[in-house]
């Protein structure tokens, strides 16, 4: 990536980071990556069957995907608990927290934008029935 929109990336940018930011960008972007990440920020350690009633709609296929994804990634720790039957429990890393902490950016960029956002789509609307 060049200097653009006011972003200076280093000339030298390690082709390792423009792919890792990639890479978690898209995994990240990912509907359920969020919503897990949103639901252990908010509630903290949380059971497999609690994380799922909390990320609503969620299939249990889809969740032990997403969390196994963030765990290989570092986001989330798992924990079984050695009783019957099996206790499973779900935390944010230091590095989850971080990365939540990156996106919440993201919320209030769109919580100070949604009218304007709203108001472009009418407009584009608008224009594209004529």
């Amino acid at each position: 990536m060049s200097a653009t929109h006011g972003h200076d990336y280093p000339a030298d940018l390690d082709p390792k980071v423009e792919a890792l930011v990639n890479e978690v960008i898209g995994r990240v972007a990912d509907k359920w990556t969020m919503i897990v990440l949103e639901a252990l920020t908010e509630h903290g350690e949380l059971r497999f069957t609690r994380l799922a009633e909390v990320a609503s709609g969620i299939s249990q296929k889809m969740l032990t995907q997403t969390v196994r994804q963030m765990e290989r990634d570092g986001l989330v720790i798992r924990t079984i608990h050695p009783v019957i039957p099996p206790k499973v429990e779900y935390k944010l890393t230091e590095l989850g927290f971080t990365l939540s902490e990156a996106f919440c950016g993201v919320w209030i960029w769109a919580a100070q934008n949604l009218q304007r956002i709203e108001e472009s789509r009418r407009a584009f609307d608008a224009k594209s029935k004529a």
